[in-house]
Order: structure tokens, then sequence, then C-alpha cells
């Protein structure tokens, strides 16, 4: 099958195209930037701009699935470009998939489409959205950016949303990091006294890029699927990645509203450095720490996340040798 993956040379696009490569589809991996190792032979690399309509539809020709992957993550509470590329890259990715007659979509939304500090202590697909303006940009625009898909669905393009939790573990070859990876290298490097209380659902990226495989194949047309995986203490994570390398995890927690009071003073420093880690968004979700509910996935998709030790554990064993998960090894992006 001839499949499209926008956002390939990504974090998560990297994962998928290494399942998309091993069950034998011919992949054209849409990015700005291509890596300098091909991933596999039945992987077509070429440019677009998911802000161009016509630089979209002349990547998507013939593809019978696209999966749309391209997002702008940010804690900023404003950024002009997020808000572009998270809602109207979703809607001219979605008409040009319309227009070149793709059978199906597979866009991948967020968590963060879904008012984590409204919703109760608990999500699943009922739960309130990010439509409070007072939210910070990646939320309101990962739930814009669904708005904008329905407007295509509407018109007859068959699309099915997933949105996936926190997301960590190997292949990552960003640079940086990604923000959870990061923490949990210095982590397992022993560098890490003590961590910000608070929890998170995290799922390990592999299981994203299953899911998503999975509600390509048999997602209903429409609706949305949590891509969770398991609620654990950021203090907990960093302790298991120490003792997976061999070191002393943190000895305590700093309480996070403690750290929020904190925020007008702190996040200032952090533009200066062009950083956005100490940020309201950044610490919102970890003082809220609301309970995913993923049971709709597992129903309707066969979705089943792996165990976080066995994810740690991988992503541990990754940082020290990426060869030993990934026989492709380092790639550099060009």
């Amino acid at each position: 099958m001839k499949v499209a993956v926008t956002g390939a040379a990504g974090y998560l696009g990297t994962n998928l195209l290494r399942l998309l490569a091993e069950r034998g589809h011919q992949v054209t991996a849409i990015d700005r930037a291509f890596p300098d190792e091909r991933s596999a032979p039945n992987v077509t690399w070429v440019h677009g701009d998911v802000l161009d309509p016509l630089s979209m539809r002349t990547a998507l020709a013939g593809a019978e699935v696209v999966y749309h992957l391209v997002a702008v993550i940010t804690l900023a509470e404003k950024n002009d470009l997020a808000w572009r590329v998270n809602t109207e890259g979703v809607r001219v990715v979605a008409e040009a998939a319309l227009a070149v007659g793709a059978r199906r979509m597979v866009h991948t939304s967020s968590i963060h489409a879904f008012d984590q500090y409204n919703c109760g202590g608990r999500i699943d697909e009922s739960a309130p959205r990010s439509t409070n303006p007072e939210l910070p940009v990646y939320d309101r625009s990962k739930w814009a950016g669904e708005v904008a898909l329905r407007t295509v669905i509407d018109q007859g393009l068959d699309a099915v949303l997933c949105n996936p939790t926190g997301v960590f573990g190997p292949l990552d070859y960003s640079k940086p990091l990604s923000r959870i990876n990061r923490t949990l290298k210095d982590a397992a490097l022993g560098r890490i006294p003590a961590m910000i209380g608070g929890g998170f659902d995290l799922v390990d990226v592999r299981d994203v890029a299953e899911g998503l495989l999975s509600a390509g194949e048999r997602g209903r047309t429409g609706e949305n699927y949590l891509l969770g995986g398991s609620m654990i203490s950021m203090l907990e994570l960093c302790r298991v990645a120490a003792a997976h390398g061999g070191k002393r995890g943190p000895k305590f927690a700093v309480p996070p509203k403690l750290v929020s009071g904190m925020i007008p003073i702190l996040a200032p420093i952090g533009k200066l450095f062009n950083s956005d880690i100490v940020s309201k968004a950044a610490l919102g979700a970890l003082i809220s720490a609301p309970v995913v509910d993923h049971g709709k996935a597992e129903r309707e998709l066969g979705y089943r996340p792996r165990p976080l030790d066995e994810t740690v554990r991988d992503l541990v064993a990754f940082f020290d040798d990426p060869a030993r998960l990934d026989p492709l090894g380092a790639r550099q992006i060009a």
C-alpha cells in the first residue's frame, strides 16, 4: 500500500517510518529536512510545506493513507507559527488528501486538545476540550486543528484523530532531545538531585506509532482515540531511569505549586535563554495530573501500551548505544 507521512523526519515520524517500512508499505516521507540515511529502500523522501496547498497536493499524490504528524510543540503562552501550523496546516493537508483521493487520513492531535485543567481529574474522549482562550497556545491550537479537520471530514474526507499523551522513549535522534527524554538522560547519568513533583500519563513513542497504524486500519471516521500509557510521578520516573543507568536518582520532589508561584520571576529569565521549559504550561499538566482513560483505543483498535519500565530500560540502552536498538545508528538531518 502507498502511504504518506508528514513530519517524517521528526521524533514520532522516525518511529512510524520504521513500522511502515517493516510491513512492506511504499512510503512517501514528507518533511522540510531529510536524514542523511534514507531509512529504507521503500521510503521516498520529498520536500513539503503544510502551509502550501500546491506543495501538499504534489507530495500526497497517489497516497492511499495519509499520516499527518507535523506540529509545532511549544510551552509558550503565544506563538504565531505554532497556531498557523497546528490549525491551518491541518486543514491544508486534509484538503490535499481529499483532492488526491486518499481513502483515509490519520491525524496526530494531542492530549492537550483536552482541557487538562478543568476535566475533573479524568480524561476520556468525552472530556471538555481546550476552548478557553487563557490556555497555552499549544493546547488551543491542537483543539482548533481538530475543528479545522472536521470541516474537511464534512466535505467527504475519511479521517481519524489520535490523541497521544506524554510521548517518550527510543528512537529519538532529535537535536535537542524531546523534553522528557532529555530529562531522563540526565537522570540516567545521575545529574538530577531533585525533581519537580506531580505526574503525567506517559506513553512509549513506539506504541503511539502502532496506535496510529491501528487507527488507519480500524478506526471509525471522525472519532478520537486517546493513546495513553501509564500515570507516573516525575520523581519516580527519574528514579527508574537512574536505576537503569546505575546511578543514584533524585532524593526528593519540589512541590509544583511552589515552583508555579515563582513563574512570574522565572519565566522572563527563561525567555532570555530562548527557553519555555519554566512556564505555566510546563507546570499546569503536572499539577492537574489527570487520569487518562485509553479504553476506547484498546476496545476498538486493539491498542496495548507496554509497561513504562520497559520503555525507560530501552531508552537508557539507546542513550548508551543507539545501534543496539536501531541498526541504522545515529543519523543527521540535512
